[in-house]
């Protein structure tokens, strides 16, 4: 059964839940490793962290009892940073492979990127675009 929740319930104050905060603030649980920050998602095994380098997420990384990882590789790293590191090392590659045709990406291409990582202008195309309906099926 799905139920929907009243905008009335919705603002309650034993519904509102802080989620996804930013690293700025001060409820947050952040790590600091050399060159990035770590920000507590959720999770008890894995324990989910959003990665930071500078002022933008990169992804996402994941800590196990007995290691770290981040989701696109099939490694264990032993230290935070080391997964955070491959995370970064992987997005870098992936943004040159993208970037190498010389063509901007599509608008397609657009929804597979990290909502952080989206310029204004890039903003501004996706709030334009309509997509082709005759190519939706219903599933």
């Amino acid at each position: 059964m799905i139920t929907t929740l009243s905008l009335q319930e919705a603002q309650s104050d034993n519904l509102r839940e802080k989620i996804l905060l930013p690293p700025t603030d001060p409820n947050a649980e952040v790590m600091e490793i050399p060159g990035y920050k770590l920000v507590y998602v959720n999770g008890a095994c894995p324990r989910n962290y959003r990665v930071y380098k500078a002022d933008c997420m990169i992804g996402v990384i994941f800590q196990y009892i007995t290691h770290w990882s981040n989701g696109v590789d099939s490694l264990r790293y032993a230290e935070p940073v080391d997964a955070a590191v491959g995370l970064d090392d992987f997005m870098k590659v992936a943004r040159v492979s993208t970037t190498a045709t010389g063509e901007p990406p599509t608008e397609e291409d657009l929804f597979d990127k990290e909502f952080d990582a989206l310029t204004s202008d890039e903003w501004k195309r996706l709030k334009r675009y309509v997509p082709k309906t005759r190519d939706l099926v219903a599933a």
